[in-house]
């Protein structure tokens, strides 16, 4: 009996991380939202669109959720032309040499049933440090539009130093810190939901409904030609 025991327990993690799921994240609707101090005026807001990557995740058991995620800082959009421009020059992100910034998760910390930190890599400029988002999950179920693929959502907030990752030209114009909102959408992979449960088809006044496809035949939508900024 004791020794029945014990393998249970120690094939307990294994069972548990065999329900998380891999998904991939949606270019289309994630996008990652930065605002700092422009001069002290105000708060500048620009975004980025189009990152693209991968999450395991068990909205069960966060412990063995890892996220790792391209974000295209070429795509950044400040409202301007010439801001987008300046931002991206070699003295600020240097989008030239380093197009894209990544996170690479490292470890996850739960909070609750909806809420965790999540430390992880974050490289930028071509320098990586540590930083911690504050993650909420939002909800997990089978999209109601075609292909009608199972998509999680969450949103994210962080602030980082930008001189920490040697971006410090420009400080009475600039400010240091950088406050990051995340909103993330990713779909799962074909082939790893353990049991997809048929979906009924969304309901549209006055339209006639619409037959789901297969998870097995769809695909996850695909992000549009990036575009750079005009020189």
């Amino acid at each position: 009996m004791r020794l029945a025991l014990l393998l249970a327990l120690l094939a307990a993690p294994a069972a548990v991380f065999a329900q998380a799921a891999r998904y991939a994240i949606d270019p289309v609707h994630t996008r990652v939202m930065f605002e700092l101090s422009h001069a002290g005026y105000s708060q500048a807001i620009g975004t980025v669109s189009g990152s693209t990557g991968t999450l395991v995740f068990d909205p069960a058991d966060w412990s063995h959720a890892r996220v790792e995620v391209s974000v295209p800082v070429s795509r950044l959009d400040l409202g301007d032309d010439k801001w987008n421009r300046a931002a991206l020059g070699g003295n600020l992100l240097d989008g030239d040499d380093h197009p894209a910034a990544s996170f690479v998760s490292t470890r996850v910390e739960p909070v609750d049933a909806t809420h965790a930190s999540v430390f992880g890599t974050l490289t930028l400029r071509g320098v990586a440090r540590e930083v911690k988002l504050d993650v909420a999950f939002n909800q997990a179920r089978r999209y109601p539009l075609p292909p009608f693929r199972r998509t999680i959502g969450f949103s994210a907030t962080t602030t980082i130093s930008r001189k920490a990752f040697g971006i410090d030209a420009w400080p009475t114009v600039i400010g240091d810190s950088v406050m990051l909102r995340i909103e993330a959408e990713a779909q799962l992979v074909r082939g790893d939901d353990p049991a997809p449960a048929p979906a009924a088809a969304p309901e549209h006044d006055g339209a006639e409904a619409t037959t789901p496809a297969s998870d097995a035949s769809d695909e996850a939508p695909t992000d549009p030609p990036a575009q750079e900024p005009t020189p």
